[in-house]
């Protein structure tokens, strides 16, 4: 069905034609700026106005549908926010288990509706607190989670069956994944009333936020063992969140950070079908993770865009017919690179800015950065102001009371058909690179660095525009008075290394050696072979081996990765 008629547009082209583009001339000889200098952060040149003729292709059923119906451009849910609204899910994760069960506490007071976890870099890249490499680093940046009593520390006091939890690691992820669910198993909480997600997104490490801990292949195996154990035995869990928003941050543009998340999702489709799984099965636990930057109109489209793509892709390419495995179902988060150290508050707004994109792009849950993030974890009141920064787009603009309330705008439809455009020239490029395969595509592009090239090109040429002044960031090219109040800052303890250094080696004493070191040999014996390496961890985890000991023999199997340096 034409979304318009040939009358309507023939009418809009003539006026366009005649004293619309007359006046338009006149008024651009008088400004200072080229008219081809307005463009997208992405690049994308925007037009001065959109008519009907600029979509004159566009046909409603194929193109956008209603929500809830294919190819759901206009949202996964028929009532969106009519029916229930994002959830509010601000991560967090400092020091000790005990430190960030607090963190979680108070924000579930002040509104928060799921729970997200921060890991530290040690726990990310798969080394415990008392290895060598970690000191300094121990619950510096997100929480040290060592053994399955950091795991049950985490959540102490908090109803596992309660609350959706969610779990932002990667490679280690079946071993975190395998510490909470030994604890549910402890607490008593059948595996079949757990909601979350782990975000398990192996590939996106290699180019998105580097905390690699084996090279690619072993690092999918894992993946992929995690999804097909968990579709089975752990059935509302989101078994991997495809994530965007790393890749974003490393530097990558709108068009980008879609193609390459899709790719990935591409990629883990193939894998679970290799296996045998049907997509009709294990898609629709499959979710995604965006990032939002500040180009309001951009990352609209961007996430319109992105559910239109997969679903198209999902259908014709891997002969879905579930729609629920068609759905690109997201979190969103405000991106952390954006905010700005001087006028601090001044975030605020920023924040909001994104986080209304998020709501009016669709978003399933929402994490709104802390207007102080760009000096350190976010402090309470930070986490605070976010929250009520959701509530009040929630409860008080009305943004939420009709689905996709931009539909038809002829600027957004059209910048939506233009970034999935782009978005598929991308990924029909890595596709060609594994012949067809996604999955054999995704290896060769992080394997010989293009991925990585790509998004350090698109960061050049954004950083460039900053410099240049083409695109202006007020406290960063462009001064501001710096009226801001000195910021109330979290304060890192110092002690607690120690606390979690003492804790684990507690954990280690305590513990039967020679049932630790049998779960061990099994697990190494299992990595050699081709079994799925969830039981195995399981067993692991419930023998108290550390989360160091099972990524070390994860290493010694596989190797480690060598990244190739591709600037």
């Amino acid at each position: 069905m034409p979304l318009y008629d040939k009358d309507a547009l023939d009418s809009a082209r003539a006026n366009h034609a005649s004293g619309g583009h007359d006046e338009l001339s006149t008024v651009a000889n008088k400004m200072t700026e080229p008219l081809d200098q307005f463009q997208t952060i992405s690049g994308i040149p925007v037009e001065g106005v959109y008519t009907p003729q600029d979509n004159s292709a566009l046909n409603y059923d194929k193109d956008l549908g209603n929500p809830g119906q294919f190819p759901f451009t206009r949202g996964v849910y028929p009532t969106m926010y009519r029916g229930r609204q994002w959830s509010r899910r601000q991560i967090a994760g400092f020091g000790t288990a005990t430190s960030t069960n607090e963190r979680f506490k108070f924000l579930m007071a002040n509104g928060q509706t799921g729970l997200s976890t921060d890991f530290d870099h040690p726990t990310l890249t798969g080394y415990d607190s008392l290895h060598p490499l970690s000191e300094g680093e121990v619950g510096r940046l997100g929480v040290a989670i060592d053994t399955l009593p950091d795991m049950a520390e985490l959540f102490n006091g908090i109803p596992l069956d309660g609350v959706s939890i969610s779990l932002t690691i990667n490679h280690p992820a079946i071993v975190l994944l395998s510490f909470l669910l030994e604890h549910a198993k402890d607490q008593g909480v059948s595996w079949d009333r757990l909601r979350g997600t782990v975000q398990n997104d192996s590939l996106k490490e290699f180019h998105g936020q580097k905390t690699f801990a084996v090279p690619p292949r072993g690092g999918f195996r894992m993946t992929m063992d995690l999804v097909e154990y968990c579709t089975k035995h752990v059935p509302a869990w989101n078994t991997i969140s495809i994530s965007g928003y790393h890749t974003r941050e490393a530097g990558s543009d709108a068009v980008q950070e879609l193609a390459f998340t899709l790719a990935q999702g591409m990629a883990y489709i193939e894998g679970g079908q290799r296996r045998g799984m049907s997509v009709d099965t294990f898609a629709p636990r499959l979710s995604f993770f965006f990032g939002v930057h500040m180009d309001f109109f951009e990352e609209i489209a961007k996430l319109r865009a992105a559910r239109r793509l997969w679903a198209r892709i999902v259908k014709e390419r891997y002969g879905a017919t579930n729609p629920r495995a068609m759905l690109c179902r997201f979190h969103s988060q405000t991106l952390g690179s954006t905010l700005v150290r001087n006028g601090m508050l001044n975030n605020i707004v920023r924040g909001t800015s994104q986080a209304l994109a998020a709501v009016l792009g669709g978003t399933q849950s929402l994490h709104v950065s802390g207007y102080d993030e760009a000096h350190d974890i976010p402090s309470e009141e930070a986490m605070r102001m976010s929250l009520t920064t959701q509530r009040i787009l929630g409860s008080e603009t009305g943004v939420p009371d009709t689905a996709d309330p931009l539909g038809g705008s002829f600027f957004i439809e059209n910048l939506t058909n233009e970034i999935e455009e782009r978005a598929m020239a991308h990924i029909k490029k890595i596709d060609n690179m594994g012949n067809g395969s996604m999955l054999d595509g995704m290896f060769a592009a992080i394997e010989s660095g293009y991925i990585e090239k790509e998004i350090s090109d698109a960061s050049y040429n954004y950083q460039k525009r900053i410099e240049n002044k083409d695109y202006v960031v007020l406290g960063l090219n462009e001064p501001i008075p710096d009226a801001t109040l000195p910021p109330k800052l979290y304060e890192h303890d110092d002690l607690e290394e120690e606390r979690q250094k003492e804790r684990l080696a507690n954990v280690v004493r305590r513990r039967d050696p020679q049932i630790t070191a049998g779960a061990l040999d099994a697990l190494r014996e299992g990595t050699a072979g081709d079994a799925n390496l969830m039981p195995l961890v399981l067993d692991a985890a419930r023998s108290h081996a550390t989360e160091g000991e099972i990524m070390g023999v994860f290493r010694e199997i596989f190797g480690e990765h060598q990244d190739p340096g591709i600037f």
